[in-house]
């Protein structure tokens, strides 16, 4: 993809996350289920790591390296005209200056990076390392002239006994990667605890993004509670299996 229509694309994206509250990014894995997305309606997408490695055979968590994950990608932006975020995990071991230039050849104009370093035997950044590595994905991508959407996500919640425990940790994370430079941040597994999504909406002054099923969540809940951003993870692949066991078993022998 040219420079021009990457920039634009990522200018693009920029504007959405403005216009709509929240902004519903649907999580695609290929061709085919983008070009559905897209026909759907929706003005954007992104690419999970979940469901792109199911579809590929691979292990989610960097069951995959980076130049197989930007092969998908690049089918994926080629086949539609609309923006496309990639959630590239922990980084696969990547410098964030060339997390940015991969990500952008391929002609995405958005990320999203966790915390849980798959590569290190799973540990989790701490929160001044997570908010530098945001911090060079930040200058990676103002120097390279693209502006790059960088969704900062952390995994404290899911890994806690109790998610309510680790809020004032989760809150500092978050503030961290906020004055890092990221444009939105991630908590994950909280989609469905109001009190905790509330809270971390009000102590951050940019789009919340929280994971959500197509079928059994409620937009205008998550509209309610002021979401900023909204992916379905891998939640859209495992619905639609729903679906297609469901269609296909009054055939079954």
């Amino acid at each position: 993809m040219d420079f021009r229509t990457t920039v634009e694309r990522a200018q693009l994206l920029k504007k959405l996350h403005a216009a709509h509250k929240p902004l519903v990014l649907p999580t695609v894995w290929d061709v085919w289920s983008a070009r559905t997305a897209v026909a759907a309606g929706f003005p954007a997408l992104t690419v999970g790591s979940h469901p792109l490695a199911d579809s590929r055979g691979a292990d989610d968590h960097e069951g995959q390296t980076f130049e197989e994950v930007l092969a998908a990608v690049r089918g994926i932006t080629a086949s539609v005209d609309v923006p496309v975020s990639v959630d590239l995990e922990a980084g696969y071991g990547q410098r964030p200056a060339d997390l940015v230039a991969g990500l952008t050849e391929a002609g995405g104009v958005g990320l999203n990076l966790e915390d849980t370093v798959h590569s290190d035997g799973g540990r989790m950044r701490s929160t001044q390392e997570h908010a530098d590595f945001i911090a060079g994905l930040r200058t990676a991508a103002d120097n390279a002239g693209i502006p790059v959407w960088v969704n900062g996500r952390t995994d404290l919640f899911q890994n806690a006994g109790k998610a309510a425990d680790v809020l004032d940790e989760a809150i500092e994370r978050l503030k961290a990667m906020e004055q890092a430079g990221a444009d939105s941040v991630y908590p994950v597994s909280i989609q469905d605890d109001d009190d905790l999504l509330t809270a971390v909406i009000a102590a951050v002054a940019i789009p919340v993004n929280t994971t959500a099923h197509p079928v059994r969540h409620d937009l205008a809940r998550f509209r309610r509670l002021g979401v900023g951003r909204i992916t379905y993870g891998p939640l859209l692949q495992f619905a639609m299996t729903d679906a297609m066991k469901e269609m296909l078993a009054p055939w079954a022998p």
